[in-house]
């Protein structure tokens, strides 16, 4: 086939995936040729191992057939960069199956995709991090264009509830972070003039202004959104340490519900909160592990009371 000829396939390709039934004459007037020269691309596709399957009558047309293998998918650029987000979101999940054929599909597409689009995609990976896996969806258009923002250092807006009103938020945004149940977005919020974190699925009336800003000196975006998932949205927050790895103690608490971090090869110090010390304090003691309280001084008084109501309970057996 001649240049003309295979650019013309790879659309009448491209329209058979957009949508399951074309008629002859919608594919000749989109590709801007006669029904004889569609049903001549048609055998192309077939000759070269598309299942296109053709049919007569109201609502008979051209359809494109599941094969045995997987044929290539052609992708507009919008498709394709979302596709490889997504997939880098993927390629860090929680789920090590599901995050190593993220990372092979990724590495797939990064191979074939054109240089202009190549770049777009890596600077929208730096963009975004992530800890956990199986988060809720969210609007891919809202993520794109938060990402867009953090990459090209421009003011964002979006509407945002706070108590019991919606109020507009002006921010400059730094990191899209995926949690292991939602989105979020770490930011410097204009108008309060401090970090914030915000969840993008509670965003509505998203945009990108062309107003650029100068990044400011920012903490960890990871550690900062988990810390405020993990306790600073709690009435409470209690830090304890735990005679156990932060290897041992991460695999038995949600990263939403606690931060732990390292303080040698067997101690950790977790970070958690709870509407009420006496929850936070049971939920360490299950863990099964030594631990000491570090903060709050009072939740030392509510391990004795504790301790003396479960001895108490025992002490009738």
């Amino acid at each position: 086939m001649d240049v003309g000829t295979t650019e013309r396939v790879l659309s009448l390709l491209g329209l058979l995936q957009q949508r399951q039934v074309w008629t002859g004459p919608e594919l000749a007037d989109r590709l801007g040729v006669t029904p004889r020269t569609v049903r001549r691309d048609v055998e192309r596709l077939r000759t070269l191992g598309y299942l296109v399957h053709a049919s007569q009558g109201v609502g008979g047309g051209y359809q494109l057939g599941q094969g045995q293998d997987l044929p290539p998918l052609l992708l507009d650029d919008d498709e394709a960069i979302a596709t490889a987000l997504s997939l880098l979101v993927g390629a860090g999940g929680a789920v090590a199956s599901a995050g190593d054929a993220a990372l092979r599909a990724l590495t797939k597409l990064d191979r074939v995709l054109p240089t202009r689009l190549r770049h777009e995609v890596r600077a929208l990976s730096g963009s975004v991090e992530s800890f956990g896996g199986g988060r809720t969806p969210v609007d891919p258009e809202v993520l794109m264009t938060l990402a867009r923002a953090c990459r090209d250092e421009v003011e964002a807006g979006f509407d945002y509830p706070s108590g019991n009103e919606v109020r507009r938020r002006r921010i400059e945004p730094y990191r899209l972070v995926a949690s292991d149940r939602r989105w979020y977005l770490f930011a410097y919020d204009l108008d309060r003039d401090d970090w914030r974190s915000f969840r993008v699925d509670r965003m509505t009336d998203v945009s990108a202004r062309t107003w650029h800003f100068r990044p400011r000196a920012a903490p960890d975006a990871a550690a900062y959104v988990q810390e405020s998932v993990a306790s600073r949205v709690y009435q409470h927050q209690a830090r304890f340490l735990v005679h156990a790895s932060a290897d041992t103690v991460r695999a038995q608490i949600p990263a939403s519900a606690a931060v732990v971090r390292r303080r040698g090869s067997e101690l950790c110090e977790v970070l958690s909160g709870a509407g009420s010390l006496d929850f936070v304090l049971m939920h360490v003691l299950l863990l099964g592990h030594d631990f000491e309280v570090l903060d709050p001084p009072e939740l030392g008084g509510r391990c004795r009371v504790l301790a003396e109501r479960l001895l108490s309970a025992g002490a009738a057996l």
